[in-house]
């Protein structure tokens, strides 16, 4: 702990959407930081990732999704009047539903004071295809390039990079696979912030899901459409993906069965007409799911297992991480 006035540091693990929000928020309260990454966070580099805040086919809201959602959007709107290129849209997201069952689930879940409507057919941003029998808006959603956020929030903080595979750490130190031990510095604090590829590298046993999404040539559709699968925008052209395989406790290999195209493909058909999309390459990358939020018994702070909501929550709970840390550096 430092004495006095001394400089307050801290050791970041994994660059992905936490460990960027990490740095930028704890430089942003006079912590000098020092990142470690592979540069293999692959669930924060989706070239367009949905800031949704009505989850999965049963409509949850987390609890903090709107004042996530408009940190998010504050951030972007900072880092892009600061020069930082990110491309992103604050378009608002259509959630079809299919029945009137899935509707009174979603409507049970749905707070007060998230900005919401049901659409007719008539007032849709974009067309659906007759099968759905509503459709939701979400007039405070939208999309953004993930690696573009992360790398912006992340050169913003004017934290140090190293590059270099982490395997394990302790409150004040983390050991590398790879790079010079002697190219750490001396530490106050160390927050891991790895992403599912780290937790699998350090051995965790830890929840992973993999998912896929295929880049297109151009935007199937005007806003984001999310059922099932999700249809963006995206900077070049668009985006069809979506979370779906079986759940597994130690990191998979990347990679994209053929079933698994068949199936994603059938969900963008059922969300619009694909006809003439031509799809120009794809991601596969898995993420870690079981939210860790704090100190643990070891004096090692986390933020990690954000799931599917890095993008909406990870900001938001890195802001108040960074305040806990600085707090217990005092």
């Amino acid at each position: 702990m430092p004495a006095g006035g001394a400089v307050k540091t801290a050791l970041v693990i994994g660059g992905g959407i936490a460990g960027a929000s990490a740095a930028y928020f704890l430089s942003g309260l006079g912590v000098q930081v020092t990142v470690i990454d592979a540069g293999v966070h692959a669930a924060s580099a989706v070239p367009s990732a949905l800031i949704n805040p009505v989850r999965g086919q049963s409509g949850g809201v987390d609890a903090r999704a709107t004042d996530g959602m408009a940190l998010t959007w504050a951030l972007l709107q900072t880092l892009t009047a600061a020069g930082f290129d990110i491309p992103y849209g604050q378009t608002g997201v259509l959630r079809p539903i299919p029945d009137d069952k899935a509707r009174a689930r979603f409507e049970r879940n749905l707070p007060p004071t998230l900005a919401h409507r049901w659409l007719g057919r008539d007032g849709l941003p974009t067309p659906l295809p007759p099968a759905w029998a509503h459709a939701l808006w979400l007039p405070e959603g939208g999309w953004v390039d993930g690696a573009a956020f992360t790398r912006a929030l992340l050169a913003a903080s004017g934290a140090r990079v190293i590059r270099g595979r982490v395997t394990a750490w302790t409150a004040h130190s983390a050991q590398l696979q790879e790079a010079a031990v002697d190219a750490l510095p001396d530490v106050h604090t160390v927050l891991h912030c790895g992403g599912s590829v780290g937790s699998g590298w350090a051995g965790e046993a830890r929840t992973h899901r993999m998912g896929s999404l295929l880049t297109l040539d151009r935007a199937a559709t005007a806003v984001p459409l999310s059922f099932g699968a999700y249809l963006a925008p995206a900077a070049a052209g668009g985006v069809l993906g979506a979370t779906y395989e079986t759940p597994v406790q130690r990191w998979p290999t990347p990679e994209l069965p053929l079933a698994s195209l068949g199936w994603l493909l059938g969900k963008g058909d059922g969300l619009a007409d694909l006809s003439g999309v031509g799809v120009t390459g794809r991601w596969t990358g898995s993420r870690l799911s079981g939210l860790q939020n704090g100190q643990d018994e070891r004096g090692v702070w986390h933020l990690s297992g954000l799931g599917s909501k890095g993008f909406l929550l990870g900001p938001l709970l890195a802001r108040e991480l960074a305040g806990r840390v600085t707090g217990s550096l005092a």
